[in-house]
């Protein structure tokens, strides 16, 4: 369920998710994209902010992504938040709907970049959201460990 783990050529991350919501586990989708898009992604024109993934009717489709027009591009230029196709397994697709329906979780994008055929792929994860007092716990738990690095550091240093 995993996704693999290669040496991908990030282009954007959507850091609110992991601020807003339990990855509870993440699959690599390709993207249905045209020409312009793809040379809008080379010049770092998406954004994942406020974006999410649904299913409809066997689909899976990005909602929101904003992908900017392509300074060059022709007259024809498409809609920058136009939902687009995500390419998965069949299996994977009745898995998800499943889950997302049964269990109430959400799908959301966490990273987009390019694989090593030079393919853009998008990370959706399956989320879970927090609770306010999560997302408190979380930045505790992350200052003390800060704390806890500058204490090693400074004692490695003093001696």
């Amino acid at each position: 369920m995993s996704t693999r783990k290669t040496d991908d050529r990030r282009i954007a991350t959507n850091k609110r998710a992991y601020h807003d919501y339990h990855i509870e586990s993440t699959y690599e989708c390709g993207m249905v994209l045209t020409g312009t898009e793809i040379k809008s992604i080379r010049d770092n024109g998406l954004s994942l902010r406020e974006s999410y993934v649904t299913v409809r009717d066997g689909e899976v489709y990005v909602i929101g992504m904003h992908i900017k027009p392509y300074s060059h591009g022709t007259t024809q230029a498409v809609d920058p938040v136009r939902a687009r196709k995500l390419l998965l397994h069949r299996k994977q697709i009745r898995t998800l709907s499943a889950q997302v329906h049964e269990q109430g979780c959400t799908l959301i994008p966490t990273k987009a970049y390019f694989s090593p055929g030079n393919r853009v792929k998008l990370e959706v994860g399956l989320a879970k959201g927090k609770k306010l007092y999560d997302k408190r716990h979380d930045i505790a738990k992350r200052d003390a460990q800060r704390d806890v690095e500058r204490e090693m550091k400074a004692q490695r240093t003093g001696q």
